[in-house]
């Protein structure tokens, strides 16, 4: 069974930094996954916050409000995405959730709370 297990959140002051870790088990075709972060929205709704393809991407997609301050990346030796998240704004606050996918299959983390505020 393939299992996410995130962690990295915490609170910070508007400017701060952050880096958000995601490791996967339960499968051996990591590489292979398609790794997402996602933000929880009130309503159970979920918002991408970015993107990176599976097998070696050179860059990742991104939610136009977190262009330029949030890089997620991959090391996939140790099975695990990063979301690294700097100049946070209090509207960065949330919820972040780790997303895997792969062929029609689709996993979820627990989530780890960000919360942005001086």
């Amino acid at each position: 069974q393939v299992q996410l297990v995130e962690s990295g959140g915490g609170s910070v002051q508007p400017g701060g930094s952050l880096k958000l870790s995601c490791v996967v088990s339960g499968t051996s075709l990591f590489t292979r996954y398609t790794m997402a972060w996602y933000r929880q929205l009130p309503g159970n709704q979920r918002e991408l916050v970015a993107r990176l393809e599976g097998g070696f991407p050179t860059a990742g997609e991104y939610e136009d409000s977190v262009k330029g301050r949030f890089t997620i990346s991959r090391d996939n030796a140790k099975n695990t995405v990063y979301l690294q998240m700097n100049m946070l704004k209090p509207e960065d606050t949330g919820v972040y959730v780790c997303n895997a996918r792969y062929v029609g299959s689709a996993y979820w983390g627990q989530g780890t709370q960000v919360t942005v505020s001086s």
